[in-house]
């Protein structure tokens, strides 16, 4: 599918941003990619972090694109290699994510990322970096608007406005301010690789039904987060202890 987990992986800053120099040339951000009704199986993928350790688990859930069910899931529990730094996320998250969609039966069609693509200092982002690493469609939603501003969008679902990076001039688009629901607040899009914002919008409208974000990102966000509570309860309580 693409890189392994294992691959050399930047181990100070100032190898991480000129890392992200190289992925942000190699990404694919011409190809409006597919359509919704275009693939069959779309992709979340999500990090959940023990704070009391360096031990994560990254989820991979994969849904039939037309009726939105759970169709397949996938976990890797590991240790973080890369510390936290604004920026430099894709370092942190990337070797569990590759590892998990590793133990997926197929590659998913799309893969939606909770985070950033385009929308980044130096406009190579997670669904950018994993992208060019598995050269699969990716794009990201996030909940914050990261360093960049835009305006409030109008109050009903569909409705979306530019984020725009304001360092440069003129401002340049990066993603969009885009309201799933309507009288809640929006969630921001950004393309990724081998997928267009017009594209990775529709997307994201056709995955939140029902809520705010994306069912991709509700399902790996939950699976993460389950697995890493049942490590945490399995090292409360002592080997062979019975469970009520």
């Amino acid at each position: 599918m693409g890189a392994p987990a294992d691959r050399p992986w930047p181990g100070t800053e100032a190898e991480a941003v000129a890392e992200q120099e190289r992925i942000r040339r190699a990404a694919d951000l011409a190809s409006p990619g597919p359509a919704p009704g275009e693939v069959d199986r779309i992709a979340g993928v999500d990090v959940a972090y023990d704070p009391g350790s360096d031990l994560t688990v990254a989820a991979a859930v994969v849904l039939d694109a037309a009726t939105l069910e759970v169709v397949e899931e996938a976990v890797h529990t590991g240790r973080s290699r890369f510390p936290y730094v604004p920026g430099l996320l894709a370092f942190r998250e990337l070797p569990g994510v590759l590892a998990a969609l590793e133990e997926l039966s197929a590659p998913p069609g799309l893969v939606v990322c909770d985070g950033y693509g385009y929308a980044h200092p130096r406009r190579a982002g997670l669904a950018v970096h994993l992208g060019v690493l598995t050269g699969l469609p990716c794009f990201g939603v996030a909940k914050s608007p990261f360093a960049f501003s835009h305006t409030e969008p109008g109050p009903r679902r569909g409705d979306s406005s530019p984020l725009l990076d304001g360092r440069r001039d003129p401002p340049e688009v990066v993603g969009r301010a885009l309201r799933t629901r309507s009288g809640v607040k929006p969630v921001f899009v950004s393309a990724g690789h081998g997928v267009g914002l017009e594209h990775a919008c529709a997307h994201t409208l056709h995955l939140t039904p029902r809520h705010r974000l994306p069912e991709t990102t509700r399902g790996a966000d939950g699976l993460s987060r389950r697995v890493l509570a049942e490590i945490a309860r399995d090292r409360r309580e002592p080997r062979g202890a019975a469970r009520g």
